[in-house]
C-alpha cells in the first residue's frame, strides 16, 4: 500500500459530517477524535456550553481536524431537532450520529419513582429515538448514513441490581438499533451498538457501591480495564465506509469479560 493509498484509508470519512453526544469526556470524547482523525467534521456536545467542550474542539482543531461545539439537552426531543438544524445549517449535511449519553442510577427498584425512571429513560433510549428520527431524513437525501448507540453490557446480562432502568434503557438500544437497520437499510444506513465492558473512564463511583475493582479486574482475561479508544475504535469503524455491511448488530468491547 502506498502512503496515498493509505491517507485514504485513514480519512475515509472525509467530507463526513458527525454529532457525538457526551462527548467532551470518557468514550464520547475518544469517539469524536477518532472520526476526526478519519477526517469527519465533529460537532462536539455537551448538555450547556462549557471549558471542557470547548477544550475538546480545540484538541481536535489541533491535530488538523474539523470540529465545533453545540450544546443540547438529549433528553429532550425539541434540543435534538435543534441540535441537528444547526448542524445542517453549519455544515450542509448530517452522515454520522453517535448516541452515548447515559445515567446509570445505583437504586433498589422499589425506591425508583415514576419520575426517575422517565429520566433514564429518556437520557438513554429516548435520546438515540429522537436523534435518530432528526438525523435519519437528512440521511436518506445522500443515500448514506450511520448511526451507533453506545450501550452497555448490563443491558444483555443484567449483572448488576438496583440499576432497572439502565437495564431497560439499553436493551431497548439494541431492539432500536435493529428496527432501525431493518427499516432505512434501503437507504444505505446502518443502525449498530456498541456495549462497553469495565471502561477506565472519570464516573461517580458513588453510584458503583457493588463494583469490587479487584474482583473485577480479576474476572477480565486481560487482567484490565478498557480503555475509551479502544471503544472509539469500534465506534469509528461502524460509522465508516468499511463497516457498512454490518448492520442491526452489537459489537462488545469488554476484553472478554462476558462472551455472547
Amino acid at each position: 500500500m502506498t502512503s496515498e493509498e493509505g491517507d485514504c484509508l485513514v480519512k475515509s470519512l472525509k467530507g463526513r459530517v458527525a454529532i457525538v453526544t457526551g462527548s467532551t469526556r470518557n468514550i464520547g470524547r475518544a469517539a469524536a477524535v477518532a472520526l476526526a482523525e478519519k477526517g469527519a467534521t465533529v460537532i462536539i456536545n455537551g448538555r450547556q456550553h462549557s471549558d471542557v467542550m470547548e477544550d475538546a474542539v480545540t484538541e481536535i482543531r489541533g491535530m488538523g481536524g474539523q470540529a465545533a461545539g453545540i450544546p443540547a439537552d438529549v433528553s429532550s426531543d425539541a434540543s435534538v431537532a435543534a441540535l441537528v438544524s444547526e448542524t445542517v445549517t453549519q455544515f450542509g449535511r448530517l452522515d454520522i450520529v453517535v448516541s452515548n449519553v447515559g445515567i446509570r442510577k445505583y437504586r433498589p427498584f422499589l425506591e425508583i419513582s415514576p419520575e426517575e425512571w422517565d429520566e433514564v429513560l429518556r437520557s438513554n433510549l429516548s435520546a438515540s429515538f429522537y436523534l435518530a428520527r432528526h438525523a435519519i431524513p437528512h440521511m436518506q437525501k445522500e443515500k448514506w448514513g450511520r448511526l451507533v448507540m453506545v450501550s452497555g453490557f448490563d443491558g444483555f446480562w443484567g449483572h448488576v441490581t438496583h440499576r432497572a432502568p439502565n437495564v431497560a434503557a439499553k436493551s431497548g438500544m439494541h431492539g432500536l438499533a435493529k428496527a432501525i437497520g431493518r427499516e432505512f437499510g434501503k437507504d444505505n444506513i446502518t443502525a449498530n451498538t456498541v456495549a462497553p465492558g469495565a471502561i477506565n473512564t472519570e464516573r461517580d463511583w458513588s453510584q458503583y457501591p457493588h463494583q469490587e475493582l479487584e474482583r473485577l479486574i480479576s474476572e477480565i482475561p486481560p487482567g484490565r480495564f478498557g480503555d475509551p479508544t479502544e471503544v472509539a475504535a469500534a465506534i469509528a469503524f461502524l460509522a465508516s465506509p468499511e463497516g457498512g455491511f454490518v448492520n442491526g448488530q452489537v459489537t462488545h468491547v469488554n476484553g472478554g469479560h462476558y462472551m455472547y
